[in-house]
């Protein structure tokens, strides 16, 4: 924010609740006190988001996740406290905002134990140049297959994500087909080598 404006979401009273559906779940990166499974309506989970450096190169982007339209979302909440959601707010942004891919959105969410609570979001914002549509699984298996970036190969993210969701009890059935197609795609390659 600019000027004199506030800043609602990091200036804000009270803990701050965040919602995470890929490595965020994991992986917070900032003082939680809380988390706890949640989900979220009329967003889904989605290999959306166009990678050119950590997952694929510009001229063979990778896909990573993105919180799309559409749908719902099993992820987790995680609730940081208010004396540490100035420092939280920054952190998150810098991890999140770097292209600005995604959007801070504050939306309603269901936690597990039943509480609707307004959580900080990160959307994709489909206008982005990296906004990739919404991808059949075969779609997204074809660029996932093949797609090595920085970071390593497109697959070992998906997998690895999975592997995440797995351990957390979370199943995402979408990103399981993908997981499959490319098992499938990366075994076809591997007999006509």
């Amino acid at each position: 924010m600019t000027g004199a404006a506030v800043d609602e979401v990091a200036d804000g009273a009270g803990d701050l609740w965040v919602f995470g559906y890929g490595s965020l779940m994991w992986n917070p990166g900032v003082p939680t006190v809380e988390m706890v499974r949640a989900r979220i309506h009329g967003y889904r989970r989605a290999l959306c988001v166009r990678s050119y450096v950590h997952r694929g190169t510009e001229e063979s982007p990778g896909l990573v996740l993105g919180l799309d339209r559409g749908g719902s979302c099993t992820g987790m909440a995680f609730r940081v406290p208010e004396a540490a959601r100035s420092a939280a707010v920054e952190a998150l942004r810098a991890r999140e905002l770097v292209t600005h891919v995604y959007k801070e959105r504050r939306l309603p969410i269901r936690l597990a134990d039943g509480r609707v609570l307004v959580a900080l979001c990160y959307v994709i914002d489909r206008a982005h140049i990296q906004y990739a549509g919404a991808l059949s699984s075969e779609e997204a298996a074809l660029i996932v297959a093949h797609a090595r970036g920085r970071s390593g190969e497109n697959i070992d993210y998906v997998m690895n994500t999975l592997e995440h969701l797995r351990s957390m009890g979370i199943r995402d059935h979408w990103l399981e087909d993908v997981g499959r197609s490319v098992a499938r795609l990366r075994a076809a390659d591997s007999t006509t080598a």
